[in-house]
């Protein structure tokens, strides 16, 4: 069970933490939040690190901590929940989504550890960085 202090911790990191504004990032905050009831929730436009034009919305990481994941067993059902979810921006105007999805214990977890969860890696794709194929 949480506690009422970590649980205000919550509230007040995802409210701090929601920043990214934009119609396709709202839309995600939207379906989030009516399907999971999230503690927590972040969504994050990394659109900016890959090599699309400025003001993109692409890329997202997306950071879900709801007590209905502690239904779904392993990471990948959890990550099927949300897929379903975003179903539409996943086929649409998204090209990659990130999931970190989290029941409120493993949460809490990683909140007493003083871990972080961090920017997803820079592209290699699209830059350039890779060998070209023959």
């Amino acid at each position: 069970m949480l506690s009422s202090n970590l649980f205000r911790r919550i509230q007040i990191r995802s409210i701090m933490s929601n920043n990214t504004s934009g119609p396709v990032a709202d839309a995600i905050k939207e379906k989030l939040t009516a399907a999971f009831t999230p503690l927590h929730l972040e969504v994050r436009n990394e659109s900016h690190m890959h090599k699309v034009p400025k003001g993109s919305e692409t890329h997202f990481k997306v950071i879900v901590v709801s007590t209905k994941f502690n239904e779904a067993r392993t990471p990948i059902a959890k990550h099927r929940l949300v897929n379903d979810v975003l179903r539409e921006e996943v086929a649409g105007p998204v090209h990659a989504l990130s999931i970190v999805a989290m029941t409120p214990e493993k949460w809490q977890e990683t909140l007493e550890k003083g871990e972080m969860i961090g920017a997803s890696p820079s592209c290699r794709g699209g830059d350039g960085s890779l060998p070209k194929r023959n």
